[in-house]
């Protein structure tokens, strides 16, 4: 596997990408937390919880291989959560989360979105910072529909 960066492509989610949807972020979630039902709700159905709302879908490929996910899921009139982003273990590390999430913003704009928020665990380090790093600023984390989340970060564009 390539260890530059630029060998990492972008792309929109398709259907022969749905397994690594659910399966990358499986991955994550089980490694650190428990699955909780809403993980599930989501990544049984990405096309009708994600896609069919008008939200989006965004891979990492390097090659044809994903090795990261990320969606933007509709919560409001020009607001998308960032949700399920996940990057393998094995390609951690490259720049691949930044590259996602800085996708996912600039699609967010491109749909005329006013602002992107996002629920996270303080214990997932590296994440908190990488959203802190893109703009987003923590604001008081009100109801969740997961157990684990101790964080809402938003970015107002």
């Amino acid at each position: 596997m390539p260890t530059a960066a630029s060998s990492i492509r972008v792309v929109p989610y398709s259907p022969a990408h749905r397994r690594a949807f659910r399966d990358l972020n499986l991955e994550w979630i089980s490694t650190y937390f428990e699955v909780e039902e809403e993980d599930r709700r989501v990544l049984n159905d990405p096309e009708g919880e994600v896609l069919a709302p008008g939200g989006a879908i965004l891979f990492a490929l390097d090659g044809e291989i994903p090795v990261g996910t990320g969606a933007l899921i509709p919560t409001g009139p020009h607001e998308f959560e960032l949700a399920k982003m996940a990057v393998t273990e094995r390609a951690r590390g490259r720049g691949i989360g930044r590259a996602l999430c800085v996708a996912l913003v600039a699609l967010a704009r491109e749909r005329g979105a006013h602002q992107v928020e996002l629920l996270s665990q303080t214990a997932l380090g590296a994440a908190i910072n990488l959203y802190r790093s893109l703009g987003f600023v923590e604001v008081p984390l009100g109801g969740t529909p997961y157990r684990r989340s101790n964080i809402r970060m938003v970015l107002r564009l």
